[in-house]
């Protein structure tokens, strides 16, 4: 759902409700040229449409048809080269030229349908703020692609080729004065920096746009400083743009309604609004598995209901230190144009913190974000429905909806009595770098943090031992090594290589949470990777092999054998892939000489090698053919 309108609570009428929902399936024919798979695609809006139909949600609600936008709407945020561009793009003049195009902007495909979802997708959400407006609803949803928050006003980037939500800002401010707005207020809680809306009413007071956000200093997309607190606007905008970036991923309803309750909240009802847009991108939620944060249906429900009314009153769990710390940032760089923002948070509110968080980002040697892509889909449909639940209800009642369970993660339990071996060969040989995965944390050479596991038990034991397979270097380059191969073994029996592994024994749970970790993944999900059955099915066979995650770079679980009775599990590429590196078409690269060192490093200190030894291993490893 890429927006929602709602009136000022003040202004709207007393009785029933109306609310109106928008979905149009002709926004569906945009998706990429050869129908590849790709994050954004049309199942995320028939998902939640077809939700919505099965609760019942859309017989409760006014049905609202879809209308393509008007041109001098969206010239009124875009520039006529990049309206024209979005207009034709999907004509027959451009055929032989729309991929080149595509392929020079930062995320963004193209085809047959793209000019008119996008054209739809920006005049619905002109609709129901239009009706909202109006006072024909007091409150309507736009369900609609392709997103648009990233747009910017000569390019189309990040999934975005309108900004949709600031060309309905501008219609209501600019073209429609006769309808009295105007003061609006934009919340962007998606997961992602809001770019292009923040750069459209920089300098606009009559805009106060909010965005929360993963940031972690600029590594997380947009990947810049836009989203950084100090960013606050310009001229008579200054103060009217709001940044509240994560300092790390995990964040969930208490890190969310803390920023609801001390910054949003006391702001907006000084600003007062005539009417608040969501850019809502369910991103954030638990189980999403590029977002990395953890907000529930129930904390959605109360973010809404809160902006509803403007009232406060958190959930009684914590945030994290670091939410304490941004908020108190926020605070302190806003208090100068929003007084209300001036006092000192008490020190026995902020001392209430959660432990501390494990950041959920690119912990892997492996992980690009091209490569989650096709895990998306596995869980869309589950995410959709945990997001569309409240809705169902459509009143609110904070005091009475059931809190989040645990339900969903019994497989954790089942598991956590299950131990394997896990047989490590690339740089989790060094245990200190291995407890990373476990328990948090870097260790030297590594370019960002690595998250942990649910479990953070350490290993009950720790072996070494030789296998008969070949161990080479692959990939041009990981977020978290920079430059160079790393580690994958070919999952067959060699008996002219002999690999180096470290085995740790862990529970089945924590090989899940490896699993996730290794190919960027959340670890909140709602069933294992590789569950008890997997087990028994691969173990059937040395050197069976089982690809979890289709086209992970680790989603492979290679079965080496047993030790003390215990299942010996190692994790590498798929087959296909072990393929494409024998004829070229993935790279062989040697290790960074940070990533070689891990390896030198666990060798030497499991005391297998000398240093020498170690160096002589790797190189040999890197220089043959595969």
């Amino acid at each position: 759902m890429d927006a929602v309108a709602e009136l000022d609570s003040e202004s709207g009428s007393h009785g029933p409700r109306r609310v109106g929902l928008l979905y149009d399936e002709r926004m569906c024919s945009h998706y990429t040229p050869n129908n590849d798979y790709h994050p954004e695609n049309p199942d995320r809006i028939r998902f939640i449409w077809k939700k919505l139909q099965d609760a019942g949600v859309t017989e409760r609600c006014v049905v609202l048809d879809a209308k393509e936008a008007e041109d001098r709407y969206l010239l009124s945020v875009h520039s006529k080269l990049h309206v024209n561009l979005i207009k034709h793009i999907s004509s027959k003049l451009f055929d032989s030229r729309r991929n080149r195009i595509a392929a020079k902007l930062n995320s963004i495909y193209f085809n047959e349908g793209s000019s008119e979802a996008a054209y739809l997708a920006a005049g619905s959400v002109v609709e129901v703020v239009d009706k909202v407006a109006r006072r024909e609803l007091n409150s309507a949803v736009a369900i609609v692609r392709p997103p648009g928050h990233h747009a910017e006003h000569n390019e189309a980037m990040g999934f975005c080729l309108f900004n949709n939500v600031a060309i309905a800002s501008s219609y209501l401010l600019d073209e429609r004065p006769e309808l009295g707005v105007k003061k609006v207020l934009i919340v962007d809680w998606d997961v992602h920096h809001g770019n292009g809306t923040q750069k459209m009413f920089w300098k606009d007071s009559r805009v106060l746009f909010f965005s929360v956000h993963r940031h972690e200093f600029g590594s997380f997309y947009p990947a810049n400083d836009d989203g950084f607190y100090t960013m606050i606007g310009d001229g008579p905008g200054a103060g009217f743009t709001i940044n509240v970036p994560w300092e790390n991923g995990r964040c969930g309803d208490a890190d969310y309604l803390a920023v609801w309750d001390h910054i949003l909240v006391p702001v907006a009802k000084k600003f007062n609004p005539d009417i608040i847009i969501v850019s809502a991108g369910f991103d954030a939620a638990v189980g999403d598995p590029l977002g990395g944060c953890r907000v529930t249906p129930y904390g959605y429900s109360v973010m809404l209901k809160k902006l509803m009314n403007f009232a406060q009153g958190s959930l009684e769990a914590y945030p994290f230190e670091s939410t304490w710390r941004v908020i108190q940032q926020v605070r302190e760089q806003l208090s100068p144009f929003w007084p209300a923002l001036a006092s000192k948070l008490p020190k026995n509110l902020i001392c209430q913190v959660a432990p501390p968080p494990i950041t959920l980002i690119s912990s892997s040697d492996s992980e690009t974000e091209d490569d989650k892509g096709p895990k998306i889909a596995e869980n869309l449909e589950k995410l959709v429905q945990s997001v569309i639940e409240p809705l169902s209800k459509l009143n609110v009642d904070v005091d009475t909806l059931d809190k989040p369970t645990s339900a969903g993660y019994s497989w954790r339990s089942e598991l956590s009595n299950i131990f394997i071996w896990y047989a490590s060969y690339g740089s989790n040989m060094w245990k200190s770098r291995f407890l990373c995965y476990i328990a948090g944390g870097k260790v030297e050479g590594m370019q960002l943090q690595c998250s942990g596991a649910m479990d953070t038990n350490p290993p009950k034991e720790i072996l070494w031992i030789t296998f008969p397979c070949r161990l080479f270097f692959g990939r041009d380059s990981s977020y978290t090594w920079g430059p160079g191969g790393v580690a994958f073994i070919d999952p067959e029996r060699n008996h002219e290589d002999n690999t180096y592994m470290c085995l740790y024994r862990i529970s089945l749970e924590q090989f899940n949470d490896l699993l996730l970790l290794e190919n960027g993944l959340s670890y909140n999900v709602g069933s294992p990777l590789f569950d008890a059955t997997a087990l028994n099915d691969t173990t059937s066979k040395e050197f069976n092999s089982q690809e979890v995650i289709k086209d992970g770079w680790y989603g492979n679980v290679v079965y080496l054998g047993k030790e003390q009775n215990i299942p010996i599990l190692a994790m590498t590429c798929s087959r296909s892939n072990i393929e494409s590196f024998k004829s070229g078409k993935l790279p062989l690269r040697a290790p960074s000489k940070a990533y070689a060192k891990t390896l030198t490093r666990g060798l030497v200190e499991g005391e297998q090698l000398s240093e020498a030894e170690a160096i002589a291993y790797i190189d040999a490893a890197a220089a043959k053919p595969l």
